[in-house]
C-alpha cells in the first residue's frame, strides 16, 4: 500500500505545500514528529481543522515529563468536533445488537439527540465538572449520552453491564458521580441476562448519585428512575468551551495492584491524538465506515466513537461476538460496507483454524484496513490475512493502552507489514525499549518506554491531588521517561514485538484482567484463606490457561467448592474471570513486605528453575514456591 490516495498522503502533500517540509519515508516523518513537537502537533491541529474558541499561547512550552502542558490558554470541546462533519441525511451511527433489531442514526438525528440529552442532563442539574457514569452496552444511546456529557464540560465514565456490582463500585465509587445511566438487562447470544440486582447494588453503593436514568434495553423495567425518553423532550444545542486539559472522561486500569486507577483524559489530548491516529494510521476519511467490536469498558470504545471526528460513520456491536457463528462480524462488515474493521488476534486465529474465507464468502470490497489489537498476533495470523484478503487490505497490528487511550506502536499505509511483528512506533510517539539501567536496546527485550510527551498522556489520576501515584506509576523507574509496563523488542529495521506485560496483569484473549479483583472476591468466601492467580498465554492467540491457587480454611476443595468459587467470580466480576483450573496449595508465596509473587509463579509454571525466579531470602516463607516448582 502506498501513500497515494490516503489521508497520510494528503497530509504529506499539505506539509510540503503549507509548511515547506518534505520527507523521504516514514522513518524520517516519525523522527520529525517526536523531535519537533511544536511543529508536528501544530500541523495536526491545522491539517484536521481543530477549532479553538480562544487561542493557545504556545504548543508545548516545556517538554519535561511529568507535568507537560499542551496548548496553554486554548479552549475547545471534543463533542463539537465529533458532530460537525457530515450532512444531516447521511448515516452516522449503526447499531447491531442481539437484544433488539438494527438501529441507525443519521448525522442530523445524532446532533438532535445530543442536543436533547444535553437539555435533559441540564434539567437534572448536570454542569461543568460533574461526573456522569454509564452502566451501558455499546449502543447508539451510549454514544449520544457520551457526547452530550462532553458538550456540557461534564465528565464521563462507563462500565459494561457484564461487570458485577463490585467491579463497578470499585471504579465509579472513586469519582463520586451525580447521574447514573443504566440498562436493566441485555441479551448475550441466545441468553437473556437480568441486571436488576446489580443495578440496585450499584445504586446503593453510590451515595452521590442524585438521578438514575433508565435506557430501555431488554425486557425489564427499573423502578424509581428517570426514563430515557424524558431526557428527549426539548433541545439545548451548544458546546461548553473548556481548557485543553479539561477532563473529558475517566478510564479505569485493570486493578492489578489494588483498586483500578481512575485515569483522567482531557478534551484536547484525546481530540488531537485520535485525529492523528484515526486519520494517519487507520486512514479514516469522511464517508468511511469503522467497525470494531468493543465493550464500553475498554478504551477501544472511546476510540470507536472518535471515528466520528474524521467524518466516518461508526458501527456499534453489542452481544456475543461469536454468535450465532464465527462469521457474524464478517457479515456485519459486508452489510455496512466497512472500510476499517478491527478484530482481536484471538478472533482472527479462530477464523483461520475454522478454515473461514470471509473475502470469498462475503462482499468485503469496501474494506481497506483490518486492525488487530489487544494481544500479540502470531505470524500464522498474518499469513492467513494475506492469503484471504490479498494485497489490497492492509493488516494493521497495534498495541497501546488505556493510559494513552490510543496506539503506541502500530502500522499504517506508509509502513511495511512483516509477519509476527508490529510495524513500528506511531507518529508522535517516541517509543523505545530500555534495559534496567535506562539504556536503549535494539534486538533484545526491554521495557517499553516513551521518551517525549504525548498530548493524550493522562491529565492525572482522579483523587491523586499531589500527583504522587501518577509519578510512581509511570516515572519512578526512569525519571522523566514514561514506563508503560510492556516488554518489547525493537528490530534493527524498526519493527517490534510485544512480549507481554512486565507486571502481573493477566491478558486473557486480549482482555486484561486485574489480579486484585480476583482476590477481593475469592478471599471473601469463608472457605478461602488466601489465593493467587496467574495466566499462561496461548501462543496461538486464544484465551490461554487461567489458573487459580487457593489456601483453604477448614475445607476440602471438592467439586461443589470449585463451582462456588467459579460462580462468585462470574457473578461479581465477569465470565472472563472464571479460572480454567482451581488448585489447593499449602501457602501462597509472598515477599517479606507481603506482596504476592504472581510473576515468579508464572515463570515456574512455564518451566523456569526456582533459583532463577526469585531469591530464597526474598520469600516470607522459604517453602512457598516448592509446590509450584513441582507442578511445572
Amino acid at each position: 500500500m502506498t501513500a497515494e490516495g490516503t489521508e497520510i498522503g494528503r497530509y504529506l502533500d499539505w506539509l510540503a505545500r503549507e509548511r515547506g517540509r518534505e520527507f523521504d519515508g516514514y522513518a524520517a516523518l516519525h523522527r520529525w514528529s517526536v523531535t519537533d513537537l511544536d511543529g508536528f502537533w501544530s500541523s495536526i491541529k491545522d491539517f484536521f481543522g481543530v477549532r479553538f474558541h480562544s487561542p493557545a499561547r504556545a504548543v508545548v512550552p516545556d517538554r519535561r515529563m511529568p507535568g507537560t502542558e499542551w496548548f496553554p490558554g486554548a479552549t475547545l470541546n471534543y463533542a463539537e468536533h465529533a458532530l460537525s462533519h457530515r450532512p444531516d441525511d447521511e448515516i452516522a451511527v449503526i447499531g447491531y445488537a442481539q437484544t433488539r433489531p438494527r438501529t441507525e442514526l443519521t448525522w442530523g438525528q445524532l446532533r438532535d439527540q445530543v442536543a436533547q440529552v444535553r437539555a435533559g442532563l441540564m434539567r437534572l442539574g448536570v454542569g461543568r465538572g460533574d461526573r456522569v457514569v454509564a452502566y451501558l452496552p455499546n449502543i447508539p444511546e451510549t454514544v449520544v449520552a457520551y457526547l452530550a456529557v462532553a458538550s456540557l464540560g461534564a465528565i464521563w465514565a462507563s462500565c459494561a453491564p457484564e461487570f458485577g456490582a463490585r467491579s463497578v463500585l470499585d471504579r465509579f465509587g472513586q469519582i463520586e458521580p451525580r447521574v447514573l445511566l443504566t440498562v436493566s438487562g441485555y441479551r448475550y447470544g441466545a441468553k437473556d441476562v437480568d441486571r436488576r440486582e446489580e443495578v440496585a447494588a450499584i445504586r446503593a453503593g453510590l451515595p452521590t448519585v442524585e438521578h438514575v436514568v433508565h435506557v430501555p434495553y431488554g425486557e425489564h423495567d427499573l423502578p424509581d428512575t428517570v426514563a430515557w425518553a424524558d431526557l428527549l423532550t426539548e433541545r439545548a444545542p451548544g458546546f461548553e468551551p473548556v481548557g485543553f486539559a479539561h477532563p473529558l472522561c475517566v478510564l479505569f486500569s485493570s486493578g492489578t495492584t489494588g483498586k483500578p486507577k481512575a485515569i483522567v483524559h482531557g478534551h484536547g489530548g484525546i481530540l488531537l491524538e485520535h485525529l492523528k491516529n484515526h486519520g494517519l494510521s487507520w486512514d479514516l476519511r469522511p464517508g468511511d465506515r469503522m467497525l470494531w467490536f468493543s465493550t464500553t469498558a475498554w478504551m477501544m470504545w472511546n476510540a470507536l466513537v472518535s471515528g466520528l471526528l474524521t467524518g466516518a460513520s461508526i458501527v456499534l456491536v453489542d452481544g456475543n461476538p461469536l454468535h450465532p457463528d464465527l462469521a457474524w462480524q464478517w457479515r456485519l462488515a459486508a452489510e455496512t460496507r466497512a472500510t476499517l474493521m478491527g478484530a482481536s488476534p484471538g478472533f482472527l486465529m479462530a477464523c483461520r483454524k475454522a478454515g473461514l474465507d470471509p473475502a470469498a464468502e462475503f462482499d468485503l470490497s469496501a474494506l481497506r484496513q483490518l486492525g488487530a489489537a489487544g494481544s500479540p498476533l502470531p505470524a500464522e495470523g498474518y499469513h492467513w490475512v494475506r492469503d484471504v484478503f490479498g494485497p489490497d487490505v492492509l493488516l494493521n497490528v497495534g498495541s497501546g493502552g488505556t493510559d494513552v487511550c490510543s496506539g503506541i506502536v502500530q502500522g499504517g499505509p506508509l509502513q511495511p507489514v512483516r509477519a509476527g511483528e508490529i510495524s513500528g512506533p506511531c507518529l508522535g510517539v517516541d517509543a523505545k525499549a530500555f534495559d534496567e539501567h535506562g539504556h536503549e536496546v535494539v534486538g533484545e527485550l526491554g521495557e517499553l518506554v516513551i521518551t517525549a510527551p504525548m498530548p493524550s498522556m493522562p491529565v492525572g489520576f482522579w483523587g491523586d491531588d499531589t500527583g504522587e501515584r501518577y509519578r510512581e506509576t509511570y516515572f519512578s523507574t526512569y525519571p522523566g521517561v514514561w514506563r508503560h509496563g510492556d516488554w518489547i523488542r525493537f528490530t534493527p529495521e524498526g519493527g517490534c514485538v510485544i512480549a507481554g506485560r512486565s507486571d502481573a496483569t493477566l491478558n486473557r484473549g486480549g482482555v486484561r484482567l486485574g489480579t486484585a479483583e480476583f482476590y477481593a472476591v475469592v478471599e471473601e468466601l469463608p472457605e478461602v484463606e488466601d489465593s493467587l492467580v496467574v495466566h499462561l498465554e496461548d501462543p496461538a492467540g486464544g484465551n490461554g490457561d487461567l489458573r487459580l491457587f487457593v489456601v483453604l480454611r477448614d475445607a476440602v476443595l471438592d467439586a461443589p467448592l470449585r463451582e462456588k468459587i467459579a460462580a462468585a467470580l462470574k457473578s461479581a466480576l465477569s465470565p472472563r474471570h472464571v479460572p480454567d483450573t482451581i488448585t489447593a496449595v499449602p501457602v501462597i508465596p509472598r515477599n517479606r513486605t507481603g506482596k504476592k509473587l504472581e510473576l515468579p509463579v508464572k515463570k515456574l509454571l512455564l518451566g523456569a528453575r526456582p533459583a532463577d525466579v526469585v531469591g530464597i531470602d526474598v520469600l516470607a516463607d522459604p517453602t512457598a514456591l516448592d509446590h509450584f516448582g513441582a507442578r511445572a
